[in-house]
């Protein structure tokens, strides 16, 4: 799980570089990339790989519950077009851990559509999420010498996208019954390939020189993260991985810090801090009551 975070924040750094086109020492990029194109490329590279997988092991990409494998696609697709967008205009630590509210949608969202219950304690733990987020709201960043304020715009279209993760999570449960890992994976690049690529004719960037190379990494690292993520939660006890996986924020703020000059006002900081703790204690309350 350790490891899958920090693919997940080599994917992220990828996405916060190519989408400002900003040059370093560390990674010089000639070109800025829209959004939707550096969507587009991680699916090729996902589906590629996915379909050769499935292809070797004689199965069928269309998979048994396609409807199913379509929300949980599309749904996928949402969230991670709006979370790239986020990590361009927002600091990578705030985008990453607004992403981590997506548990909390889908206990809620299970409520309402599955009627499971909510208990007292994981109500507490969901107002505590969303009083980190309110802090994130009203706090600043530092970038170089300007102080500039967070804007709610985009703190809302990261709470969008961690809604749409929600719902891609809930399909994943239901789809376990009849998919393999691999049918789940290929349906997001399956459908947004077709809609990035007819989205990136408007604007397409032509890659330079390494760039095809941080593209091509891009892809790479998010299917190795996907892979060593579902390897731990079926390997290892979920109760003990579960708090590994939100070390991502702690990553993110120090590369926020380190490599982007994204100084955060304290506010911002333990508004992180109640989104972590919330998301925790209700996803480890979850468990423990499912285990009972």
């Amino acid at each position: 799980m350790i490891g899958s975070g920090l693919c997940f924040m080599i994917v992220n750094f990828f996405v916060k570089i190519l989408g400002s086109g900003e040059s370093n020492s560390l990674l010089p990029v000639y070109s800025k990339f829209p959004t939707h194109e550096l969507v587009l490329f991680r699916s090729i590279i996902s589906f590629s790989i996915s379909a050769y997988l499935l292809q070797k092991r004689n199965l069928s990409i269309l998979g048994t519950n396609r409807k199913g494998l379509f929300v949980r696609g599309f749904s996928g697709m949402i969230a991670l077009t709006l979370f790239f967008y986020t990590i361009h205009h927002l600091p990578i630590a705030i985008a990453s851990t607004l992403q981590y509210l997506a548990p909390i949608f889908t206990i809620i969202l299970a409520a309402i559509f599955v009627k499971e219950k909510i208990s007292i304690l994981q109500w507490i733990c969901i107002l505590i999420a969303l009083l980190g987020v309110g802090m994130i709201g009203f706090s600043k960043v530092d970038l170089h010498v300007h102080s500039i304020p967070i804007s709610w715009e985009w703190v809302s279209i990261g709470i969008i996208s961690a809604i749409f993760s929600g719902i891609a999570y809930i399909s994943v449960v239901k789809l376990k019954r009849t998919e393999t890992p691999l049918n789940i994976v290929i349906y997001f690049p399956m459908l947004s390939l077709p809609v990035m690529g007819v989205w990136s004719l408007f604007d397409f960037v032509v890659p330079q020189y390494e760039e095809w190379i941080y593209l091509f990494l891009l892809g790479v690292f998010t299917q190795i993260a996907q892979v060593l993520m579902t390897k731990a939660f079926l390997t290892g006890d979920v109760g003990i991985i579960t708090p590994f996986q939100y070390l991502g924020s702690i990553y993110a703020l120090f590369i926020g810090y380190y490599l982007f000059d994204e100084n955060l006002a304290n506010l911002s900081l333990i508004g992180i801090f109640l989104i972590l703790i919330g998301v925790l204690i209700n996803v480890l309350v979850k468990r423990k009551v499912k285990s009972t």
